[in-house]
């Protein structure tokens, strides 16, 4: 609130100082030339120009440098034009020589601090009140040295009737050492806007770009100047620099008021086409003067001109066209811009080249409510362009709409619908690599598990067995020369140890792919299984004829079943089970039930844990416990999940 009062307070001053400089000309009776000749005039129109978006900036964003820079731009001149009329009326009046050095003392030193110390610091500090890097602190540093020689440096004014209360022996050095920095600040403080613009963010370049429509006016409007248009040049200033103080306070207070891009490519095409068209005219003129009548001279000019400018106008308007919005007007080079990401198989780099081709401050690329790929900073408008592939949404492209802009152009809507199919078939691509990549870890890790399973049953069953074995062939070798009836009774149980041995052996083969399987398929198989449970009475539901089902699916269900019978048998007080199984949407669905009572829930053991492994291994799912009928084991199989 103090900083805001502050503002205020200033502006007031700044306005107060107007009009003392107004009313007192009119009072002393200041002829127009006069005014003009001692600047009173041009110090009035930028003190006015500084002073309003000063006090909007200092008011709204008080932390921000910005806006007292421009208040103290906008007070400096309009204090040295409050001084014209007082040193008028002081000389006619016949004032004490005290009185009027002081007053021509303020007239010389207060202008030279808006234009060599509050004007250049604004630009350094343009947008965001701080230097580039903390390495650019000593053009601030300079700045301030520079304004404090160029405004100590005062010499003798005896036009005025007095002179300043800092003239000084030297003065003349100090215009020289002034005249040799403020050059020197000026253009370092060009070269730091230019290092931020290429260092900055999208939201910092929006900004500065508005200092350049700003500059690019006042070029334009100055240049009848440069080709010597008989126009008094005073009023191309008084017309031009309020732009600059105007366009700062646009870029920090309102920078994404609408497309500055659009302002700037129109009047970089239209000032360069009509500079070029005063340039070429005024040197045809001069040139065909040698050649042709004084009369004929302009005519032919003329008609020169004005075949070459649609030509030439176009080609600028591509090239500008192509500097801020990209390759929009060229869709081929837009695609192949991308194309080049696409087949990198890199998502991300095919939106950065995107918003590259199209100048997008944002893009990405979604599937339902997943972010599969972005690229830059979300804005707050977004158009979404739906990515078919043979009539089937495989995802969406979200472009940001540029800054300035309240929805996608229709220049850039062409591009983004030719670069949607390669888009599809990417994200398509994308899918199916990810599909495969899973199913290749599903493969390798059932593979480590089988590997696992077979070392623990050789190692743990068959190998015992067979050591055994070998050992008692050995005790029947040697009892069978002294002790026949112990070398029968080792025989005998080395024929035992090998049938065993034979026992483990075909239990391992059958739990990688059980004969029956491939002797009766999948039901036959099942219906078999039923004879060996004992008390427990199977039913096999199934269709007439299953569909062809992968290899993997075939063993996964059944060995689901058969854990699922197995686990009947020993933990259930059922007396019938049934099996059913079924095939939509792509899957195998098998169901076993058995009609046996359970209070409890199943507790997670050896067999459970197989049977959900084996339904997650191909990308199903289960679901196991007791019901109000008996127990259900029930699991999906997706018959695409195979390999």
């Amino acid at each position: 609130m103090r900083r805001g009062t502050l503002a205020l307070a200033v502006t007031a001053v700044a306005l107060l100082l107007a009009v003392v400089a107004v009313a007192g000309t009119l009072l002393v009776g200041l002829d127009a030339g006069t005014a003009v000749s001692s600047y009173l005039v041009t110090n009035i129109a930028i003190g006015l120009s500084a002073v309003p978006g000063g006090f909007l900036i200092a008011s709204r964003r008080p932390s921000s440098p910005i806006g007292w820079l421009l208040l103290g731009l906008g007070c400096a001149p309009l204090l040295t034009a409050a001084m014209v009329p007082l040193v008028a009326a002081g000389n006619e009046s016949g004032w004490p020589e005290p009185v009027m050095r002081l007053v021509v003392t303020v007239l010389n030193f207060a202008w030279g601090w808006g234009l060599f110390c509050c004007l250049p610091l604004a630009l350094q500090l343009f947008p965001t009140g701080r230097p580039v890097t903390p390495a650019w602190r000593w053009l601030v540093w300079l700045t301030l040295v520079a304004a404090v020689i160029a405004c100590g440096s005062t010499g003798p004014t005896p036009e005025y009737g007095a002179s300043s209360y800092f003239v000084s022996p030297w003065w003349q050095t100090g215009e020289q050492i002034a005249g040799v920095l403020t050059p020197i600040v000026f253009l370092a403080t060009v070269i730091s806007l230019i290092v931020r613009y290429v260092k900055a963010d999208e939201v910092v370049r929006q900004q500065l770009l508005w200092l350049v429509v700003a500059v690019v006016l006042v070029i334009l409007l100055n240049s009848p100047t440069w080709f010597s248009v008989p126009i008094g040049a005073q009023i191309f200033l008084l017309l031009s620099f309020p732009l600059i103080p105007a366009a700062m306070t646009v870029a920090v207070l309102r920078h994404g008021l609408f497309d500055v891009r659009l302002v700037l490519s129109r009047l970089l095409l239209y000032g360069v086409l009509s500079l070029g068209v005063i340039a070429v005219y005024s040197a045809l003129v001069a040139l065909l003067g040698h050649l042709l009548s004084s009369a004929g001279a302009p005519v032919f000019a003329a008609l020169v001109v004005a075949l070459a400018f649609n030509p030439v106008r176009l080609r600028l308007q591509l090239l500008v066209d192509r500097a801020f919005y990209g390759s929009r007007r060229d869709p081929v080079r837009a695609v192949s811009a991308v194309g080049r990401q696409l087949a990198a198989d890199d998502l991300t780099g095919v939106l950065e080249a995107l918003r590259d081709a199209l100048r997008l401050p944002y893009a990405a690329i979604e599937r339902g409510a997943e972010c599969l790929a972005a690229s830059g900073q979300r804005p707050h408008v977004v158009h979404s362009i739906d990515l078919r592939l043979n009539d089937e949404v495989r995802g969406r492209l979200i472009v940001g709409v540029r800054r300035g802009e309240r929805q996608l152009s229709k220049a850039d809507r062409p591009v983004l619908d030719l670069l949607a199919g390669p888009l599809a078939v990417a994200l398509h691509s994308t899918a199916l690599r990810i599909q495969l990549q899973q199913s290749r870890d599903r493969l390798l890790s059932a593979t480590a598990d089988e590997r696992e399973r077979l070392h623990r049953d050789l190692h743990d069953s068959l190998g015992p067995v067979l050591t055994g074995a070998a050992f008692t062939a050995d005790g029947a070798a040697l009892a069978a020369r002294s002790n026949p009836e112990r070398a029968e009774q080792l025989a005998t149980q080395l024929g035992e140890q090998l049938r065993a041995a034979i026992t483990d052996v075909r239990r391992i083969v059958y739990a990688l792919r059980p004969p029956v399987l491939d002797e009766l398929g999948l039901v036959a198989a099942l219906r078999k299984q039923g004879a060996g449970l004992g008390r427990i009475a199977l039913t096999v539901e199934a269709p007439d004829e299953l569909p062809r089902l992968p290899t993997s699916v075939e063993l996964a269900a059944y060995r689901i079943a058969s854990e699922a019978l197995t686990n009947i048998v020993r933990h259930s007080t059922a007396r019938r089970a049934t099996v059913s199984l079924s095939t939509e949407l792509g899957a195998l669905t098998i169901t076993v039930t058995d009609d046996g009572r359970s209070e409890r829930a199943w507790p997670s053991g050896v067999g459970l844990e197989s049977i959900r492994a084996r339904a997650a291994e191909l990308g199903g799912a289960c679901e196991v416990g007791p019901t109000a009928q008996g127990g259900r084991v029930a699991a999906v199989l997706p018959l695409g999940g195979s390999l």
